[in-house]
This record gives structure tokens, C-alpha cells and sequence, in this order.
């Protein structure tokens, strides 16, 4: 599978029709950004199951600031819709590998109770 361009309008859609969705947030001017590029697309092909999702920061300027992207490339994945993993910099293959391998491997029912468990504990501190 190839990776997928997304904006604003379809990044919600993106993560809530799919289980695994990596979002490699990026800029033409940006250099380590064009050197992840190849390592993005050849990882988009060996994981049909997961879609690898781009994002162009100077276009989507809105959604960059929403997701609290502060240095580029960064990558963030997120797994039945939480995000799961966020990264800014570069990976090399065997990292990413890793990444997408412990992505993949996540517990969801702990990762759901943990997500539910940290609310129940943001809305008694602000009572």
C-alpha cells in the first residue's frame, strides 16, 4: 500500500475507518523530511494492514498546530484511534520496523482502560 496524503477534512475519518494509522507529519523545505520519505513508503509496503498516512505541514498548518507539532518530521501512530506513539525525527528502517511491530502488538483493552482510567483522574482533580 502506498501512503496516503490526508488533510484536515478526511485525518478523522482516516483514524476512526482503520486499526493502525501512522502519520508522518512533514515539509517540502524540510530535509530529514525527504530523507524519511523512501524509509516511510518502502514500510507502507510491507505492511498492507497499516495505513501510512502524510501530512503537509505548510498546507495543513491547522491540523499541524492541533496535533502540537513543534519540529518535523515527526511521526505519531495511532491505533483504534488513540494515539499510541509520537516522535519527532527521522527513523531509520529497523526503527520504524519497530515501531509498526510494537504498534501492532499492543494490548487494546489496557491501552483503553489505561486512556479511561487517566480521564477518571483528570475529572477528580478538576472537581
Amino acid at each position: 500500500m502506498s501512503t496516503l496524503d490526508v488533510t484536515e477534512t478526511t485525518f478523522g475519518e482516516t483514524l476512526s475507518a482503520n486499526d493502525i494509522v501512522l502519520v508522518d507529519f512533514w515539509a517540502d523545505w524540510c530535509g530529514p523530511c525527504k530523507q524519511f520519505a523512501p524509509t516511510y513508503a518502502a514500510s507502507s509496503e510491507q505492511h498492507p494492514d497499516v495505513v501510512f498516512a502524510k501530512v503537509e505541514t505548510e498546507a495543513e498548518q491547522q491540523l499541524s498546530a492541533a496535533a502540537g507539532i513543534q519540529s518535523i518530521p515527526t511521526l505519531m501512530a495511532f491505533r483504534e484511534g488513540v494515539l499510541v506513539f509520537s516522535q519527532p525525527g527521522a527513523l531509520p528502517p529497523a526503527a520504524l520496523e519497530q515501531v509498526v511491530t510494537a504498534v501492532k502488538a499492543l494490548d487494546m483493552n489496557d491501552v483503553h482502560r489505561q486512556v479511561a482510567e487517566q480521564k477518571a483522574a483528570q475529572q477528580t482533580a478538576q472537581a
